[in-house]
């Protein structure tokens, strides 16, 4: 079964039963039988067939990640992948991201990544850093790139830090006076407290005696920023990764969609926030006996020069 799996990698790869026999040096009908007999034995169909064409159907991109971890795990038991490079080379990595980095951090990196040559299947699991944790506990994810966890740095798990990202205060174009002005005249669109990012907000309200109107809360700084330029309240929020000013100076956002710069901010105000600079450590979070595959730890290195060209 595990030569029936390789021919199912292969073909998906290739999207094509006549080039994955060429690759496997087996004949096109040889292939389709192998794929015949592996779906009948799943009970599922693999691929859609329309003509000689075939492409993954929704069960085989499901399973695909599977069949690619099931196949580095045999080779790993018959020793064929002597080093972990080798055992790599197949079995995903699984990588969690809050919502800020996939818009502002991750297209760069990953574009980075691959740019190195052939590298594995990469799966983004999106969510708040606290729920990222609990996946990397729970050995469902390798790596996540996330604000610092306040309870520190798990023992199996190692942090590198990317980035000190700056928080400002914004409020709807052509809003006057100062963040005391927004905070009597507005409501205050909220960075969920609940979260490591809002909570930090949550500090700040605090220690600086700001008692806000509570408007809307939830997590996503990119769809707070949307909040406030439709006029619903002011806010607080992290500013780099979402393309906003820090200290009058245009934050420039650059990936597949080319450079945002100043154009990004239209439609707020940006004021900087008084008092000691309030900012959120972005980073990764990895398992150790992740970091130990290669091309994880070239993930992380490609993470690394992303944000510090974004610095």
């Amino acid at each position: 079964m595990i030569r029936y799996l390789k021919t199912f990698v292969t073909a998906a790869e290739t999207a094509s039963f006549s080039a994955a026999g060429a690759r496997l040096g087996l004949t096109q009908s040889a292939v389709s039988a192998q794929i015949q007999r592996l779906e009948d034995d799943l009970g599922v169909q693999l691929f859609e067939r329309t003509g000689r064409a075939v492409s993954l159907s929704d069960d085989g991109r499901r399973l695909l990640a599977q069949a690619q971890g099931v196949i580095a795990g045999y080779q790993a038991m018959r020793g064929e992948a002597g080093t972990h490079d080798a055992q790599a080379a197949l079995a995903p990595i699984h990588v969690g991201a809050i919502l800020t980095v996939q818009l502002g951090l991750l297209p760069g990196a990953v574009q980075r990544w691959t740019a190195l040559g052939a590298m594995p299947h990469l799966n983004i699991v999106p969510g708040m850093s606290v729920q990222l944790l609990g996946q990397l506990d729970a050995k469902e994810l390798d790596l996540a790139v996330m604000i610092r966890p306040r309870i520190g740095v798990p023992a199996d798990m190692k942090w590198l830090t990317l980035m000190q990202e700056p928080y400002v205060a914004i409020a709807p174009e052509g809003t006057r006076g100062t963040v005391a002005d927004w905070v009597a005249e507005m409501p205050f669109v909220r960075y969920n407290r609940r979260s490591y990012g809002g909570d930090l907000v949550e500090r700040y309200l605090r220690r600086h005696r700001l008692w806000v109107r509570e408007g809307v809360e939830l997590d996503e700084p990119e769809v707070i920023l949307r909040l406030v330029r439709a006029r619903l309240g002011w806010s607080i929020v992290p500013a780099t990764l979402i393309g906003l000013p820090v200290d009058g100076q245009a934050v420039e956002r650059v990936g597949k969609a080319g450079k945002a710069g100043a154009a990004a901010v239209h439609g707020v105000r940006v004021l900087p926030l008084s008092g000691a600079p309030l900012t959120r450590e972005l980073g990764v979070l990895v398992r150790q006996s992740a970091l130990k595959r290669a091309p994880v730890a070239t993930l992380m290195k490609c993470l690394a020069d992303e944000a510090q060209s974004l610095g």
